[in-house]
């Protein structure tokens, strides 16, 4: 165009050529050229006009109007305009995939090569949910930058994004955790839809929930990219700091580190960073116990490796409060490391499910630390409430519980001091864990237990959160293989039992 300026004015005659056009390598190559002269970002008067006159000419090549190269293709060969398009799109897009592939676009070196690259990601806005157009969606999104410069457009990366939350948008994986790599505000707006879902649909089984995780691929992607994991924990904690008693987050939190636990076991062992760089800000004592699998830890040692945890929880907790003994208060660092064991411990929920399930059957020496567990994991705070007082409330609801559930008939006198513990407002949660769990996995027989779970989860919002939680327990015994032929038909009658008109909701 420097040399030959007259060489614009010859491609717009050949595009109204009917010899020229008609034929489909002429008309591709006339569209390339013509693609190549449009300015994405006019400086001037002239490149604006340019501009409107290449539309004039794309137009004229794609329309259906008498005398277009359509019209003309129509009549003297019978195509169809639709197959004309179509055939046309697939060949652009596979002519723009390869150059795009192999970083050659331009070879002027008067030019960075990610101005074209930008030109041809603006160009995709309008074509980013079109099937035939994924492969160079796909290869914008995985090509590198060869400069310090955004390669990609601000209404690219929006219209991909946007596309992908709409489930319209059909990529490669990798492509898609590329758009994560390129924009933190794409992979924040995944994760966030994630939660939304969640939030607003929690009446939803576990098996539901690990479906919908998996297929975000947010899993996948934290296992390949550290920097990934890190931000969407950075969402889950201010989820949890916000509405830290909710339990759908808390499952939603405990389901996605499964699943990113069981993609980073996929990958071959050299290509794996050591846990600690995706776990920077929790003690990095308790990584090893809590990250271990119940599963992978024979039943007759969960005992002894709870109270491993414990210990290590407990050495947290004192540490902390003997320094706000010499300070008179509690310092935002040990807070936020009480916090980050706390959360670390959310993520790691099946041990918590597993100190909740033991406490059914072992003495009450034994039950001293897992019932602490169990009350740190729903009460890590004391916003509100004290510590030593939920500990408190908790031993004396696994009291009352030992007592009810061996019996055959459960007599109002029994049933009181249960119905009082759920009421309070205090310990809703830790009280509802540990019935369902007596429920579940106590010898009582099937038929006083669920007499005894209608009559005390006789309000609404009661159901609704213990059909969170036995969707809960079903979700880990699942997976871990153990749902034997007794338990299995007992969680199912009282699944039955509370009723799925009531699985709408969670609070």
């Amino acid at each position: 165009m420097k040399s030959l300026p007259f060489v614009g004015q010859f491609l717009g005659r050949l595009c109204w050529n009917p010899y020229v056009t008609a034929d489909g390598e002429s008309q591709r190559l006339l569209l390339q050229c013509v693609g190549c002269l449009y300015s994405a970002e006019p400086k001037n008067a002239v490149e604006r006009r340019a501009n409107d006159w290449i539309r004039n000419l794309l137009c004229h090549l794609t329309s259906e109007e008498e005398g277009s190269v359509v019209h003309a293709l129509e009549k003297h060969s019978g195509s169809i305009p639709q197959q004309y398009y179509s055939e046309t799109l697939k060949k652009m897009v596979a002519l723009l995939t390869e150059e795009v592939s192999k970083n050659r676009i331009t070879k002027s070196s008067e030019r960075c090569s990610c101005d074209d690259i930008h030109a041809v990601s603006v160009a995709c806005v309008p074509l980013v949910t079109h099937p035939d157009a994924a492969p160079l969606i796909g290869a914008l999104l995985k090509r590198p930058g060869s400069c310090s410069c955004s390669h990609l457009s601000e209404e690219f990366i929006e219209a991909v994004s946007a596309a992908w939350l709409r489930r319209k948008l059909v990529v490669e994986d990798d492509a898609l955790m590329a758009l994560w790599c390129h924009s933190l505000s794409s992979l924040e707006r995944a994760v966030l839809s994630l939660l939304e879902s969640v939030l607003s649909d929690q009446g939803s089984v576990l098996q539901t929930l690990e479906k919908a995780v998996t297929e975000s691929l947010l899993p996948k992607a934290s296992a390949l990219h550290c920097h990934i994991f890190l931000i969407v924990n950075d969402v889950f904690r201010n989820a949890l700091r916000a509405i830290e008693e909710n339990l759908a987050v808390r499952a939603l939190i405990k389901v996605f580190t499964g699943c990113f636990l069981k993609s980073r076991t996929a990958q071959k062992p050299q290509e794996n960073l050591p846990l600690r760089a995706f776990f920077p800000h929790a003690p990095q004592n308790l990584l090893t116990p809590l990250l271990t699998a119940p599963s992978e830890v024979p039943k007759q040692a969960w005992l002894k490796h709870l109270h491993w945890i414990v210990k290590l929880f407990q050495e947290i907790l004192c540490e902390r409060n003997e320094r706000e003994e010499e300070v008179k208060e509690e310092s935002p660092r040990r807070r936020r490391a009480v916090f980050e064991a706390w959360f670390l411990l959310v993520q790691c929920g099946h041990w918590v499910d597993a100190a909740a399930e033991l406490l059914v059957s072992v003495g009450s020496e034994e039950s001293e630390p897992l019932l602490f567990l169990l009350t740190f994991y729903h009460h890590p705070t004391n916003r509100g409430h004290q510590s030593a007082q939920q500990t408190i409330v908790a031993r004396e609801a696994w009291s009352h519980l030992r007592i009810l559930f061996p019996t055959h008939t459960a007599p109002p006198e029994q049933l009181s001091p249960v119905n009082e513990l759920l009421s309070s407002t205090l310990s809703t949660n830790l009280i509802l864990h540990l019935l369902l769990n007596f429920a579940i996995f106590s010898q009582a027989s099937i038929s006083s237990v669920t007499e005894v779970i209608q009559k005390v989860l006789s309000e609404a919002g009661m159901r609704r959160r213990a059909v969170w939680m036995l969707s809960s327990m079903q979700h880990r015994l699942n997976r871990e293989d153990s749902l034997d032929a007794r338990v299995h038909p007992r969680l199912r009658t009282l699944q039955d039992s509370i009723g799925p008109a009531h699985a709408a909701g969670c609070t």
